[in-house]
C-alpha cells in the first residue's frame, strides 16, 4: 500500500498578494479575477503524489494578511501556524512593500514556529512582470541567506503553482515512526510532525499493521 502522510501548511503575507488565488489554483485549478479578500482564515485540503507513490495531503490554512489579524494571532501563539509543518510566505512582485511584509512574517515564523518548519518564499503575479518592483535577484538572495525555498508564480496563469507545493512535499519527511498518544500525530525527522494516514486508519480499525 502506498504511504499517505498529512501535513499542516499555512499561507502568510500581506493582503491582496494573491494567497487565496494561489490556493484556489492549486486545489481547484481555477482563478477568479474578482475574488474577495479572506477574512480571518480559510481551510482547504489538497494531495500531492510523489514519484515513489507517497501521497502527501496538505491541510492548507489561508490567512488574512491585514495587520490587525497578524497582531491578534501573534498574541495567542499564532494559532494559524501552531504545529504547522510548512509555510508559503507570499509577496507581490509588483509591490516592493509586500516583500518587506513577507520578511516580517518570516521573522515571525523563525521566532515562533517549530524550528524544523519548511518555509517557501513565493513571488506571485509573475504574469505582471512588466510592472515588476521586486527583482528575482533580490528575492532569491534573501531566500538563500535565510535558508528558504523560493520561486515565482502566477495564480492567474497557473505558472509555478503546482511546482512549489510539490517541491515542499518533497522536502518534508516521508517516514513516520509509531503515532503518538491517540494515534493522531507522528513525529518525522528533526521533530517535524506528520500524520501517516495509513497507520491512522489501521489504528482506528484495531489493526497494528505498519503498512
Amino acid at each position: 500500500m502506498s504511504k499517505q502522510l498529512q501535513y499542516k501548511l499555512v499561507l502568510l503575507g500581506e493582503s491582496a498578494v494573491g494567497k487565496s488565488s494561489l490556493v484556489l489554483r492549486f486545489v481547484k485549478d481555477q482563478f477568479d479575477d474578482y475574488r474577495e479578500s479572506t477574512i480571518g482564515a480559510a481551510f482547504l485540503t489538497q494531495t500531492v503524489t510523489l514519484d515513489d507513490g507517497t501521497a502527501v495531503k496538505f491541510e492548507i490554512w489561508d490567512t488574512a494578511g491585514q495587520e490587525r489579524y497578524k497582531v491578534s494571532t501573534s498574541l495567542s501563539a499564532p494559532m494559524y501556524y501552531r504545529n504547522a509543518n510548512c509555510a508559503v510566505v507570499v509577496y507581490d512582485i509588483t509591490q516592493a512593500a509586500s516583500l518587506e511584509k513577507a520578511r516580517n512574517w518570516i521573522r515571525e515564523l523563525q521566532r515562533q514556529a517549530d524550528p524544523s518548519i519548511v518555509i517557501a518564499l513565493c513571488g506571485n503575479k509573475s504574469d505582471l512582470a512588466a510592472r515588476r518592483q521586486v527583482t528575482q535577484e533580490e528575492a532569491q538572495k534573501y531566500a538563500e541567506e535565510e535558508g528558504l525555498m523560493w520561486t515565482e508564480t502566477s495564480a492567474k496563469t497557473g505558472e509555478g503553482v503546482t511546482d512549489i507545493f510539490t517541491a515542499i512535499a518533497k522536502k518534508l519527511p516521508t517516514t513516520a515512526p509509531p503515532a503518538t498518544r491517540g494515534g493522531v500525530r507522528a513525529a518525522g525527522p528533526a521533530g517535524r510532525a506528520g500524520v501517516d494516514l495509513n497507520k491512522q486508519a489501521a489504528n482506528a480499525s484495531g489493526d497494528s499493521c505498519n503498512c
